[in-house]
């Protein structure tokens, strides 16, 4: 059996002709034969699709002789947290994230979360899935379902001093409800404790139908619904989240969108203002903000390419403090390098409160000073091709080229990164500028224009 949802990091898959519950389960069958681990954690969100695949998973763990803890419903960040905080040695979450509702996939770990990616173990693991030459246990596993939602929020809240918060009112969108019921028991510690902060909670129930949409906050399309209702309501600042909300999406008290990018430069400061001599690490994509405030700090800014498997090796390389993608993926030294869509708003509010400032005042600056495109995407059939000619027009300038992820050029008053998806069949392309949109745009449009010219 050919098996083509293996993708960089992750697998993803069109559900039925890349990804169903036979392909599941030889994965979870593999992942047994090539780790042999006594006990890991599985959990799934809330596609309609994903029990089941969830189920093909775990009866093949099981008949490799893993035992399983099913954790039920869960974001991955529960499940990362369980692999680093029980006595288990991996786990796999179900879920294909921010995808069409036609698809599915799988994030694995290691034991201590470490992430497992095409070069460090799904390129075996697909072998072994494809080959169906499977060892035949002493014995088989067996299953027991496990809530990690207490233990789960009890972490959360080490990062924040719940008793400087200052009062907040919250409007948070769960995409389609798989981040409610942690939104849910923190409310219920928030109460327990009386910290006066209030949430007003949009598009909360779980759902697998989507009757929300895609829960992609970072699509312009699916924004307006959040910023509507901070703006209805009166927030402070809004938030949503993804999929399997490992990422979050701020607005500010006005129900402006703010590009993740800035919300790193945030992060770095809040840590750095503690801690000056740690290291942050960050994607190539946007660059100019979040160096300068690093070094602003007295810390160290370390390049890594995109993408969470890349993120956490060089975190744990270079021992960093936090890392920081502008696909509002936010990694925790404390958090076992992993990222999570809860940490970063929760630092957020505590930091408002240290301030006494509103979120557009703290983030007001670096967009000023250091505007972007946002993620623009196309469809490209060839896109070595279409990045090839987007460099070629270009190369009478002379720009400074990084290829650490896909190709980044340096004009000295503007930059841009253009790479292809490691998740989908796009071409990803940002750009930065310094204190000039009008620089930015003359170029997003040229940029755009070649890239369509290549279509």
């Amino acid at each position: 059996m050919k098996i083509n949802c293996i993708k960089a990091y992750d697998i993803r898959g069109e559900l039925g002709t890349q990804l169903n519950e036979e392909i599941a389960y030889r994965i979870g069958r593999a992942y047994g034969d090539m780790y042999q681990p006594k006990t890991i954690a599985v959990g799934c969100d809330i596609r309609l699709s994903s029990e089941s695949l969830k189920q093909a998973t775990i009866q093949g763990l099981n008949d490799a002789g893993v035992d399983v803890l099913d954790l039920g419903m869960t974001g991955t960040e529960e499940v990362y947290f369980a692999a680093f905080h029980l006595d288990v040695q991996g786990g796999i979450e179900i879920t294909a994230s921010h995808n069409p509702i036609n698809y599915n996939g799988m994030k694995l770990v290691k034991e201590n979360a470490r992430p497992v990616g095409i070069e460090t173990g799904l390129k075996e693991i697909q072998s072994i899935a494809e080959s169906g030459n499977f060892k035949t246990p002493l014995q088989k596993g067996s299953t027991a379902k496990y809530n990690i939602l207490s233990e789960y929020v009890d972490h959360l809240l080490t990062y924040i001093d719940l008793k400087q918060l200052k009062p907040f009112k919250l409007l948070v969108n769960a995409g389609n409800g798989a981040a409610g019921h942690v939104i849910d028991e923190i409310e219920q510690r928030f109460i327990a404790q009386n910290v006066p902060i209030k949430f007003i909670k949009i598009h909360h129930e779980p759902n697998g139908n989507f009757p929300n949409g895609i829960p992609n906050p970072i699509l312009v399309e699916n924004q307006g619904v959040t910023s509507e209702a901070v703006i209805k309501h009166q927030a402070d600042f809004g938030i949503a989240w993804d999929g399997d909300f490992d990422r979050c999406f701020l607005f500010d008290e006005n129900g402006k969108f703010i590009e993740a990018y800035y919300i790193v430069g945030l992060l770095a400061a809040a840590f750095l203002s503690k801690s000056p001599n740690e290291k942050i690490v960050h994607d190539p994509r946007l660059i100019w903000n979040t160096i300068e405030i690093v070094s602003k700090y007295g810390g160290t800014a370390v390049q890594s390419k995109s993408g969470h498997a890349y993120i956490k090796e060089v975190m744990r390389q270079e021992n960093a403090i936090y890392g920081g993608e502008m696909s509002a993926h936010h990694y925790f030294r404390d958090f076992a390098y992993c990222d999570s869509g809860m940490i970063p708003w929760l630092l957020v509010i505590d930091l408002l409160s240290k301030k006494d400032e509103k979120l557009s005042t703290l983030v007001n600056d670096m967009i000023s000073k250091y505007p972007c495109s946002g993620e623009i995407n196309f469809k490209v059939a060839d896109t070595q091709k279409a990045i090839d000619n987007v460099i070629e027009y270009f190369s009478y300038q002379n720009p400074t080229l990084d290829y650490t992820d896909g190709v980044s050029a340096d004009f000295g008053d503007w930059r841009f990164n253009i790479r292809a998806s490691n998740t989908e069949p796009l071409l990803r392309l940002n750009i930065e500028g310094q204190h000039s949109t009008q620089v930015l745009n003359k170029n997003m449009m040229r940029i755009s224009k070649l890239i369509a010219d290549t279509i």
